[in-house]
């Protein structure tokens, strides 16, 4: 993966003070649009195995993901981040998704962060929620080649959210899932 592109960091105390009273109702509700995910759930993972090359061998395995809040502010208004527990077969490993909201732009940046590769952060993706969907993305490189990623999040109103990733060689035209997280929220 390539290293992102820069983010803008004009830093000034208006900046980094965010007021639920500044907010317009669409921006407070894009602003708390990660509430869903906040505690622990037991997730359920489908990956393939091999990405656009016309892949259908998929690897199914389960994990465990704890969110929660971070960088203050009132009602995840700063951020939040997950823990991830990959049971993956073979190769158990651990992640993170951090997740910041900008609200001049009203967008959320997402990173991830596999946990076998510490110091490699992967490319955000940027974007935001209509309704209980989610969308965001980016452009990245796969095998020397550019590509744009897609997450999207699905199911948010219900107890069940989805997670997908996907990528298109096409520039958007195409695209194809090429991971799926379905989330089950654990009670204990």
């Amino acid at each position: 993966m390539t290293q992102p592109a820069p983010i803008n960091t004009q830093d000034t105390a208006s900046q980094n003070t965010i007021s639920l009273d500044n907010l317009s109702p669409n921006r407070l509700s894009q602003a708390n649009a990660f509430d869903f995910l906040m505690g622990t759930w037991d997730v359920y993972h489908r990956r393939l195995s091999d990405r656009l090359i016309g892949s259908d061998t998929w690897q199914e395995f389960g994990g465990h993901m704890t969110a929660r809040p971070i960088l203050g502010g009132p009602d995840n208004m700063g951020g939040n981040m997950d823990d991830n527990v990959l049971d993956l077969p073979d190769d158990p490993h651990r992640a993170i998704s951090l997740r910041t909201y900008d609200p001049a732009s009203d967008k959320w940046a997402i990173w991830w962060l596999d946990g076998r590769n510490p110091h490699s952060l992967d490319v955000p993706v940027l974007g935001q929620f209509k309704g209980s969907i989610g969308e965001f993305y980016a452009e990245d490189i796969l095998n020397n080649k550019p590509i744009k990623v897609r997450f999207r999040w699905t199911g948010t109103d219900t107890p069940t959210p989805r997670w997908e990733q996907a990528f298109s060689p096409d520039n958007g035209t195409t695209w194809e899932v090429n991971w799926t997280m379905d989330f089950t929220k654990n009670r204990d």
